[in-house]
């Protein structure tokens, strides 16, 4: 789990960066919906390795949503950048993509917590 947890810093410090630095400072980016799904999406696994527990797990997933939804509204007091709904569903989707998958693996017998 120690991994997991370095891991996890080191990409929310990677998201944070990406998405509060001036348009101007970053090099030209491929698909921005597909990049806030894919980093919410692995975040979300992350935190699934992470958590204790079902309970813990939800709570990590609505805090992901959460964060997202606060580095939205930062983004509106950095120049060139702006509140976006569609990352924020782009968001959305990639931590509810991950939260189906875990629970089907669960359903079917395999506990992605206690791998």
């Amino acid at each position: 789990m120690q991994l997991e947890v370095i891991l996890f810093g080191i990409i929310v410090a990677g998201v944070l960066a990406g998405c509060l630095l001036p348009n101007e400072w970053l090099p030209p980016l491929p698909n921005d919906k597909f990049m806030h799904f894919a980093a919410y999406a692995v975040l979300t696994l992350l935190a699934a390795r992470i958590a204790a527990d079902w309970g813990a797990f939800a709570l990590w997933s609505v805090g992901l949503l959460a964060a997202g939804l606060v580095v939205e509204c930062l983004q509106q007091l950095v120049p060139g950048r702006g509140f976006s709904w569609p990352d924020q569903l782009a968001n959305a989707a990639g931590i509810a993509c991950v939260a189906l998958a875990v629970g089907l693996l669960r359903l079917a017998g395999h506990d992605l917590l206690i791998l």
